[in-house]
């Protein structure tokens, strides 16, 4: 395939067609069992946005989907239970709130390793098709089993 390849082939994007990037998406289980919160967060990245992919191109969505089990037993380092904080706010004046990421964990283990991701996708219109591929469960799921999903 390399012999096929001259000087001025090496600046053209390979063009694939969007329905074989439809059709040809792999499924993939991670158990987030005492795994670290960021790196964890970096290999669902990398996989929702078809990192290691030979056709990856900026503004095609060519990731996998992704189901995480166990998103409740996620590993953090040194005081980050207490000092990690998530903030919203309505609008209005004093109406700041935060939680810790202690008792995110406790009520909606989910949002962490969500909003750990989407802050590591690129910020453009593909990155609401993107998190649409990720599934996140409490426990452990039998419910996607029938498309064959590879374990990591």
């Amino acid at each position: 395939m390399l012999e096929n390849i001259t000087k001025q082939d090496l600046n053209k994007t390979v063009w694939v067609r969007p329905d074989y990037l439809k059709n040809n998406r792999k499924w993939y289980i991670i158990d987030a069992k005492w795994k670290t919160l960021g790196k964890l967060a970096v290999e669902i990245a990398n996989l929702l946005t078809g990192k290691k992919k030979a056709h990856l191109c900026d503004f095609w969505d060519c990731g996998d989907s992704v189901i995480v089990e166990n998103v409740w037993k996620i590993k953090v380092t040194w005081n980050k239970m207490a000092d990690k904080m998530y903030r919203s706010h309505s609008g209005y004046k004093g109406h700041l709130k935060e939680i810790p990421l202690s008792r995110m964990l406790a009520t909606h283990p989910e949002r962490v390793i969500e909003f750990a991701v989407k802050g590591m996708l690129p910020k453009n219109k593909l990155r609401a098709e993107r998190l649409k591929r990720l599934k996140l469960f409490v426990g452990t799921t039998d419910k996607y089993n029938n498309l064959s999903p590879e374990r990591i």
